[in-house]
């Protein structure tokens, strides 16, 4: 399954290759001028998008000396946004447009509606050699999730 990565080439979810992939699913990050969805704050689980890439971004380090490979935000939007969103908040991973929401298609990944838009609900996939061998969902402090996955992955996941 072929995503566009605002790194430039598109990324094959189905060949990631050898180590750890985390991929994190979020539902929207607002950006500077334009408005949310109606509603958008009062919807469970949809506040802390912005705050978990941050989070992943300032534990990016040391996830990768935890043994990751790759860490992905993906979420439906498309890449041109998440593009504005990595160089914004100066991401050192990419993010990945899904705006076909081929990844629900393919796994049956939850989704909301939010005013118009269809989203994804928050989780997040820990992938090793193609195979999804865990999963967070729900997620209840998106600005916290980062260290939750270190947790993981330097006490269950070690073993693996």
């Amino acid at each position: 399954m072929l995503l566009r990565s605002t790194a430039g080439p598109s990324v094959d979810l189905a060949r990631l290759g050898p180590g750890r992939t985390v991929l994190y699913v979020y539902p929207l990050n607002g950006q500077p001028g334009v408005d949310l969805p109606p509603g958008w704050d009062t919807i469970p689980g949809a506040r802390g998008c912005t705050a978990q890439a941050c989070d992943f971004r300032d534990h990016h380090d040391v996830l990768r000396a935890a043994g990751v490979a790759r860490v992905f935000g993906l979420s439906a939007q498309r890449r041109g946004y998440q593009r504005e969103l990595v160089d914004r908040l100066h991401l050192p991973f990419a993010m990945l447009a899904d705006p076909a929401f081929a990844l629900r298609h393919a796994l049956g990944l939850p989704t909301f509606e939010a005013g118009t838009l269809t989203v994804y609900q928050r989780l997040t996939l820990i992938i090793q050699c193609d195979v999804v061998e865990h999963v967070f969902h729900p997620i209840a402090e998106p600005d916290r999730h980062a260290r939750q996955v270190l947790t993981w992955l330097t006490s269950e996941g070690s073993l693996a």
